[in-house]
């Protein structure tokens, strides 16, 4: 028996079909632990556990007699019966039937830990791992479908239905379909053009169609987008309907930091308080590491009827400009009252009639002092969420 082994071994078939063998066996192996999963509330937990022993015995008795029939090895009379029986089982439509499912199974699982591990979580966000996330959303998703579809085409073949004339009916049919769907043949090319573009990706921040809808981009595939505003709703859009897309984290971002102050007030001062709010931002080693330049100081931009508006541009990370912004106008607005620089308030004119009346405004000397305010220190941690009028 040994030398009849030795001979076996040596053919290279043999130890393809037994390659072939053992990844049927771990197929049908895990599509019977799934299947045990189901009893898991009917059974207790050692029933359970002696349950999936006694399938892995049988999954192994049955490679090892499967082996010794495809080897032989007949002077093994009860593994070689056996796994001439396994042999003509799975050459019937139920054998078939149960290795297909199995395998199906199985690449479906594939595909999900492979992506997985192939592309790590990271929760930093740049352009490599916007269009990584994305593509590998796209990915999954096509693989699934080509896997169901080569598993529904195996399957009838093993049920003997014949899937090349079925597949020419299917072709037809879904030429006449297309016709009539031609708005899904539009999301879909545009949402390829998308994705090879780099136009958007998963984490985006976006503005559809010139302020329609606004939020952060959730999921993208090739038939649409999803978007999840601030307040939680999401926004599913068919590719096809997007016209235009503002990204507001693309590459990098910008904070417009503006003040307002009064007419009364000293420009150069208010100037110089603006600079020097600017560049303390800029140098705090907690906010320095989101800006890519030094902020711009662009002076007097607007004379407006209530005020002065004073301007300064800061080049940060995208996705930054929302906390460096609230961190901005916490300070400025310390650093106005440290200065005595009025910011303007809304202001009303009242008539009383023919006769004037005479309103004098006080202000309490015994308020709280404005110029003690520490301005270099938050009493809270600015979020780096967007803010709300991003949303319409």
């Amino acid at each position: 028996m040994l030398d009849i082994l030795l001979v076996q071994l040596s053919k290279p078939s043999v130890w393809l079909w037994l390659a072939i063998a053992l990844v049927i066996s771990y197929a049908v192996h895990r599509f019977g632990r799934i299947l045990l999963k189901t009893l898991r509330d009917q059974v207790g937990v050692r029933m359970l556990l002696a349950l999936k022993w006694l399938w892995l015995a049988v999954v192994v008795v049955g490679y090892v007699a499967y082996a010794t029939y495809k080897i032989y090895l007949p002077d093994v009379p009860v593994l070689f019966g056996l796994g001439q029986s396994i042999a003509e089982g799975f050459r019937n439509t139920a054998g078939q039937a149960v290795v297909i499912v199995a395998l199906a199974l199985i690449a479906w699982r594939m595909v999900g830990t492979f992506s997985q591990r192939i592309v790590a979580e990271d929760d930093e966000f740049n352009r490599r791992n916007v269009r990584v996330q994305t593509l590998k959303g796209v990915v999954e998703s096509t693989l699934k479908v080509i896997i169901i579809i080569i598993s529904l085409i195996a399957g009838l073949q093993a049920l003997g239905v014949n899937a090349t004339s079925l597949l020419a009916g299917v072709s037809v049919l879904g030429l006449a379909v297309g016709f009539g769907a031609q708005s899904l043949i539009k999301d879909v090319f545009t949402g390829f053009f998308i994705l090879l573009e780099d136009q958007y990706g998963v984490g985006d921040v976006i503005t559809v169609n010139n302020g329609t809808l606004s939020g952060n981009v959730e999921k993208l595939n090739l038939r649409l987008t999803a978007l999840r505003a601030l307040d939680g709703t999401v926004h599913l859009i068919p590719n096809g309907q997007i016209n235009t897309v503002s990204v507001s984290s693309k590459d990098w971002s910008r904070v417009v930091a503006t003040v307002d102050v009064t007419y009364a007030a000293n420009i150069n001062e208010a100037l110089r308080v603006l600079k020097s709010v600017s560049d303390e931002i800029y140098n705090d080693q907690e906010w320095k590491k989101f800006f890519l330049e030094e902020p711009d100081i662009q002076g007097v931009t607007q004379l407006a009827a209530d005020g002065v508006t004073l301007r300064a541009l800061f080049k940060v990370l995208p996705k930054s400009q929302y906390a460096v912004g609230r961190e901005f106008n916490r300070r400025i607005k310390i650093a106005m009252d440290q200065a005595g620089i009025e910011i303007p308030f809304p202001q009303r004119s009242l008539n009383f009639g023919g006769a004037p009346i005479e309103i004098r405004l006080t202000r309490d000397s015994s308020g709280p002092d404005l110029k003690e305010q520490n301005r270099t220190q938050s009493p809270i941690k600015p979020s780096q969420s967007r803010d709300p009028e991003d949303e319409d």
